[in-house]
């Protein structure tokens, strides 16, 4: 989701990409329904989005009983060229350090709210 700067022109700093790969790092059980319902976006684009990231091998995806669990693949480097080196952990750090942390709580955590 975009914000508006009161131009009327919404962006973001950040893509949808990331704040999945952030959403699902904070709570790596989280539901396609809560995520896409925290970052904004439909179900479908969420669950886009998380099968590029799979794909890509930022997320390794790990059947959990009826559910899915998702270990980031923190180590991974970024794909743009003007991020070379730089590590999926780096951006994922910014987010987590605030203490969010908490794999398979309940609430919504993952989209930084109160638990």
């Amino acid at each position: 989701m975009a914000f508006s700067n009161g131009a009327g022109r919404g962006w973001s700093f950040l893509t949808n990409h990331a704040r999945v790969l952030i959403a699902i790092a904070r709570d790596p059980q989280i539901r396609i329904r809560d995520l896409s319902g925290c970052i904004g976006i439909t179900e479908r684009t969420a669950q886009t989005i998380v099968n590029d990231l799979v794909e890509a091998g930022y997320l390794v995806r790990a059947r959990v009983g009826r559910c899915n669990a998702y270990t980031v693949q923190a180590g991974r480097q970024f794909r743009h060229p003007a991020a070379v080196g730089r590590r999926v952990e780096a951006l994922v750090g910014l987010f987590l350090r605030q203490g969010q942390t908490r794999p398979g709580a309940q609430g919504h955590a993952s989209c930084g709210g109160p638990r």
